[in-house]
């Protein structure tokens, strides 16, 4: 597909100089130290990035009446440190399965940098406004009968984390894309994030697990052990471990240009459909593992970023879950919720 959108391209720094494990630590090293210029260095001014890119997706129908419904999928965004599997990652925990349950198609896809889509340059090509591209490009397929010959009617945006950023993204470029949104691994406060990204302790994906991404340059970076992904998305006892276990077999790198710049989030005044947050209630990475301390940081979601949302809006926690709501045995509360959802808003 040809996709076409604005990145920060950075001057003096390319892959290329992320040589070795030394190199990529002290990269974090200095972004987080206090009065960092970093990113302002390694950021210039936007560039036009345009190409042609492979994305791996799938396109899944409810197979329980016998025929499919056009009027309604579900586009689903995966946040960082997965790939489309986060929404389909083992049975009893599938999203998309359980979408398919209560009739919902649903549109799941690898973002650009991940999985079994393309990996172009993880500083300069892999941003959020080249990912927002490509993912209303998708959208407009989805709309006009582009793939398998279906014209869906209506489209709600689903995300995780990064992806919810995806889609705040997507309704200020484009707020007609969405006739709905679900927001999950997010809330109004950020400022767990510096302590989840840390808590990971970022390793080269192709030293650190070879047989999966020796062909990917030293800018990819994943969590380098079991223990950090469990820091960052899951929440004890909350979870079996043989979950944690499918995680890290699963888990995709990141490149620097989606964690350190390129996007300056800010309030989404046209998007006027209903809006659903939904957050584990002891997310680290949005919450500093309490959503309701000082205040809740999810309900204040819709004032901070769709002030023009409608009515139908609304916000639930999962109990005792952490980040990777998937993931946790809660995850079909969850799910629950979300379809009961948007049945209630006419979807």
């Amino acid at each position: 597909m040809h996709a076409y959108g604005s990145c920060d391209r950075p001057p003096t720094i390319s892959t290329s100089s992320s040589r070795s494990q030394t190199d990529l630590t002290e990269l974090v090293s200095e972004w987080l130290q206090v009065n960092s210029t970093f990113e302002e260095r390694i950021f210039g001014g936007p560039k036009q990035v345009s190409g042609t890119f492979g994305i791996y997706s799938e396109l899944c129908f409810p197979v329980s009446s016998g025929s499919t419904d056009d009027s309604i999928v579900q586009f689903l965004i995966h946040g960082g440190g997965f790939d489309h599997l986060y929404w389909d990652n083992a049975p009893g925990y599938s999203y998309v399965d359980y979408a398919a349950e209560q009739g919902y198609s649903t549109f799941n896809y690898d973002r650009l940098g991940t999985g079994l889509s393309d990996h172009p340059d993880p500083i300069q090509v892999t941003q959020t406004p080249l990912h927002i591209a490509i993912a209303h490009e998708l959208i407009q397929l989805l709309r006009n009968g582009g793939l398998a010959d279906r014209a869906f009617k209506q489209i709600a945006g689903v995300g995780h984390s990064y992806g919810t950023a995806q889609i705040l993204g997507i309704t200020i470029v484009a707020p007609k894309d969405f006739d709905a949104i679900v927001l999950t691994g997010t809330s109004a406060d950020q400022s767990g994030m510096l302590a989840n990204h840390v808590g990971q302790v970022q390793t080269i994906a192709a030293l650190n697990e070879p047989l999966r991404f020796s062909n990917l340059s030293y800018g990819y970076a994943l969590p380098g052990a079991i223990e950090g992904l469990q820091y960052a998305f899951f929440r004890a006892p909350a979870f079996d471990p043989q979950l944690l276990n499918l995680a890290e077999s699963i888990k995709q790198p990141q490149g620097p240009g989606e964690v350190i710049g390129g996007f300056e989030i800010k309030p989404s005044e046209k998007f006027t459909g209903p809006l659903y947050v939904i957050n584990g209630e002891n997310d680290l990475r949005v919450c500093f593992g309490d959503c309701l301390k000082p205040s809740n940081k999810v309900a204040a979601v819709k004032d901070l970023l769709f002030p023009s949302a409608s009515n139908g809006s609304d916000w639930y926690l999962v109990p005792g879950t952490g980040h990777g709501i998937n993931f946790h045995y809660t995850a079909n509360d969850a799910y629950e919720h979300i379809q009961a959802f948007l049945k209630a808003n006419g979807f």
